[in-house]
């Protein structure tokens, strides 16, 4: 039966989200790096897919500013100059502020917390094993936990796009991990600045986490 606006039940996802999504991840985890040109055709017989649902894919990307477009040129992953990595520092203080404020005056504070001690702990493990790509790893997933606890769906949706930007950086950023302990015990503490409802502790934490990693990838930048 139809809804009374007439629309009909969806029931998988169209093969344009699928799209976008595949490409989304490729260009997170570096298959398609900063500056590669998409081909259209190439990419359609890759996926096995007409060029319609391709473009809305590709389309989509643009919107969220992964991809930019180049008249009679073509489409390309956006590179991130110093400028926009500043920017996208800025907001991600912003919203994980926001999203750890939330947190820590909620029911829920204390399980939170301890999820984010979880995470920290795998940093922590990751460490101990040497290996910088699952520390990256767990640093992502460590952001990624702290602002879907908040339980804002407009939070996370803009989060997500963020962190596709961050992972963007990330292969400068690993190269710049001189001391990894700092890392995890920068992690912690803003676990247990949770766990205390410290606003003023919280936000000193985030905002001088978020500067660490401004700063190491600023200076990736300018000796690459």
């Amino acid at each position: 039966m139809s809804s009374p606006a007439g629309f009909q039940p969806v029931h998988r996802e169209s093969t344009s989200s699928l799209i976008t999504r595949a490409l989304r991840e490729g260009i997170m985890n570096g298959r398609l790096p900063a500056g590669a040109q998409l081909s259209e055709a190439g990419l359609a017989a890759e996926f096995g897919v007409s060029r319609g649902p391709l473009r809305e894919a590709m389309q989509r990307l643009v919107q969220e500013g992964l991809v930019r477009s180049e008249l009679n040129r073509g489409l390309f992953v956006k590179e991130l100059d110093e400028a926009e990595i500043r920017d996208l520092y800025l907001t991600r203080t912003a919203i994980e502020t926001a999203a750890a404020y939330t947190l820590a005056h909620s029911e829920g504070a204390s399980e939170g917390a301890q999820r984010l001690r979880e995470r920290a702990a795998a940093m922590a493990e990751a460490v101990a094993a040497g290996d910088l790509n699952a520390l990256a790893d767990a640093d992502f997933a460590f952001h990624e936990e702290l602002v879907s606890l908040a339980g804002s769906p407009r939070l996370h949706r803009v989060h997500e796009t963020l962190m596709v930007e961050t992972r963007m950086c990330m292969t400068a950023l690993q190269e710049t991990y001189f001391d990894p302990e700092d890392q995890v015990a920068e992690h912690s503490r803003i676990a247990e600045a949770i766990a205390a409802g410290d606003d003023k502790v919280l936000r000193r934490e985030i905002e001088e986490h978020m500067q660490e990693a401004l700063d190491r990838l600023v200076r990736a930048g300018h000796q690459g």
